[in-house]
């Protein structure tokens, strides 16, 4: 029979065990279909981009920042909180956290340099922005 400091250190275990165990299957659970899942309007594909395609940026605020891929392609940026001084910024790099793509916020990262050394952005959300959401865009928020 298992002494009561065995006993303490099973069940000390247990709680984290089936916490690990409950997240593992979440995933499984949440790829269920249901019938509200059938009548859902499709999402739209992921708009995904190259790191190296990025040629410019153009922050609107401490939170937000527009960045043009390619030609004729801009990504609006939403940080989790403040970035000190990127409107300020000359030059701004994306660092993207899974691989040389950035899909979504959590993909993401903004570094730029401040008066206090370099500031790494945590982003939020990004996504492309229409064309006639481009179009509409002020001068100083176009990348």
């Amino acid at each position: 029979m298992p002494g009561t400091e065995e006993m303490k250190n099973k069940l000390l275990w247990a709680a984290p065990l089936a916490a690990l165990i409950a997240i593992g299957a979440a995933p499984q659970l949440a790829s269920a279909t249901s019938p509200v899942e059938l009548d859902a309007k499709p999402q739209a594909p992921r708009q995904c981009f190259w790191t190296r395609s990025a040629s410019g940026f153009s922050a609107v605020d401490d939170r937000t920042v527009n960045v043009r891929v390619g030609a004729r392609d801009v990504f609006q940026f939403e940080m989790f909180g403040t970035c000190p001084e990127i409107d300020w910024s000359q030059r701004i790099a994306l660092v993207s956290r899974r691989s040389s793509t950035i899909c979504s916020g959590m993909d993401a990262e903004i570094v730029t340099q401040t008066s206090i050394g370099p500031q790494r952005c945590t982003v939020r959300a990004v996504r492309k922005l229409t064309p006639a959401e481009v179009a509409a865009l002020p001068k100083r928020g176009r990348p």
